[in-house]
This record gives C-alpha cells, sequence and structure tokens, in this order.
C-alpha cells in the first residue's frame, strides 16, 4: 500500500511541481512516531529554502485534497528538502554529483571494507565508480546499501 500511495501522489504532483521550477527527487509514505508520513522532497540547485517549501505546499495542497491517495486514511502531507546527506536514488542525482566526494556503503565487505570514500566518476545501470586516493574502483550496485554526498564538519 504504501508504495501505490507514494506512487499514486508523485504521478499526480510532478507536473505541478516542475511548473513551479522544481524537480520531484523522492515520494515517500511510510510510519514516523506520529503516524503515517506522506513527503515530497523537491530539489532546486540553488538549494531549497522553507520558503519554497510552503510555495509548493500551497501549490499541491488542492491537488493531494481531491486525490486523497490514501483513501481517507489519516496522515500528515509533508514537502521537504531532500537534505545534505540523502542517499541518491535516481540516475539525475548521481549526475548532479559527477566530480564530487561521495560515501557508499555495503552490504557485505568488498576487499575487507563496508565503506568507501571518494569522489564520484560515474554510475552506470549496474555500477558506480569512485576516484580514490589509491585508484578508481569499481562497485557493483547489487552490493550498494547507498550512495550519498559526504559531508564533512570543519
Amino acid at each position: 500500500m504504501e508504495n501505490a500511495v507514494a506512487e499514486k501522489t508523485r504521478q499526480a504532483l510532478t507536473p505541478v511541481i516542475e511548473r513551479l521550477g522544481f524537480e520531484v527527487v523522492d515520494v515517500e509514505y511510510v510510519k514516523k512516531s506520529d503516524g503515517m508520513n506522506l513527503t515530497v522532497y523537491i530539489y532546486i540547485p540553488r538549494g531549497v529554502t522553507i520558503d519554497d517549501c510552503e510555495t509548493v505546499h500551497n501549490a499541491v495542497n488542492p491537488v493531494i485534497d481531491e486525490l486523497n491517495p490514501t483513501d481517507d486514511k489519516p496522515y500528515i502531507f509533508n514537502i521537504s528538502s531532500p537534505g545534505l546527506d540523502r542517499p541518491f536514488k535516481t540516475q539525475r542525482d548521481f549526475e548532479r554529483n559527477y566530480g564530487k566526494e561521495v560515501e557508499i556503503k555495503l552490504y557485505a565487505p568488498l576487499r575487507g571494507k563496508k565503506f568507501y570514500e571518494g569522489v564520484l566518476v560515474e554510475k552506470t545501470e549496474n555500477t558506480v565508480k569512485i576516484s580514490t586516493p589509491s585508484g578508481d574502483e569499481n562497485i557493483e550496485l547489487t552490493r550498494v546499501v547507498f550512495v550519498r554526498p559526504l559531508v564533512k564538519f570543519e
């Protein structure tokens, strides 16, 4: 049910959100401590502000009300920025981050390591390639839990 609600919402809201100049990067319908949450994550190159979230929320609210994606089951509706360390989900996420530092977590160790850090070079249908100080690493996507930006705090 969760995936059906998220996909139905994505299909209905994406055209409205794109007309406003934003990209829909993900839609989630998940249970949290406060109940079911339907969250639409939006992106724009300059960064998403709280005002952007409010603008998008106001624009899509009538559409979501008419859509009734949960068939009258209660939920909390959110519009959100993807966040600094959100895992990449789409090919566009990867392409946007070519040349930037990333971290990769694996399900099981590869050459003794479950975590890799490096500069994102390429993502193909089956692999992700990063450049590390010790050379390039091509990692099969079936081994990957997530790839996300490497956030460093100084």
